[in-house]
């Protein structure tokens, strides 16, 4: 904790070492985090690398009174995320993979793959749609793979409200799905 302070110092400072070893600090945490939610390598890749981009930028914005250094970093690698599945690149790419995909002798098969990609898409557009820090703590338990206890201390809350806020965002996905396929 010592030391990422004085990293931070250091890179808000111009310090270009001082910057490698930060971005080494979280850069695995950081992919494993992005990978978990896009399960595409060179993506993961692509994103955590405009993550640390970012995070780097806007260095000198960090208020370290208001949150730690790391949750900050999960909080730039979140609206990353939102931000690509919101994009027209994302919405461009799969459509074209679909078609690139596309296997005449295997049409049953295709069906069902672009049924499980509509339905993965919807669940990631009613997560985005999720309010207040629901949206981090369901990213971060289901995506990030962490633990109530680790997001309790990234977040700063205690565990029981990271426990309550994780089910209420499980029921209000599914009731938001059970209402989006009760519309179609």
């Amino acid at each position: 904790m010592i030391r990422e302070k004085k990293l931070i110092k250091f890179v808000v400072k111009g310090d270009k070492s001082a910057a490698s070893e930060l971005i080494n600090l979280y850069y695995k945490d950081i992919y494993i985090y992005v990978f978990n939610q896009t399960r595409d390598s060179e993506l993961a890749k692509d994103l955590t690398q405009e993550i640390f981009i970012s995070v780097l930028k806007s260095i000198t914005n960090y208020e370290g009174e208001k949150s730690s250094f790391k949750n900050w970093v999960y909080k730039i690698a979140s609206n990353k995320i939102v931000d690509y599945y919101r994009s027209k690149y994302y919405k461009y790419t799969t459509i074209v993979e679909e078609i690139e995909n596309y296997d005449l002798k295997s049409s049953h098969n295709v069906e069902y793959e672009i049924e499980i990609k509509e339905d993965t898409e919807e669940i990631i557009n009613v997560v985005n749609r999720l309010t207040g820090n629901m949206q981090e703590i369901f990213r971060l338990k289901v995506f990030g793979e962490m633990t109530f206890s680790e997001i309790s201390i990234l977040l700063d809350i205690s565990q029981s409200t990271v426990k309550t806020r994780y089910y209420s965002s499980v029921r209000k996905i599914k009731k938001m799905l059970e209402e989006e396929s009760y519309e179609k």
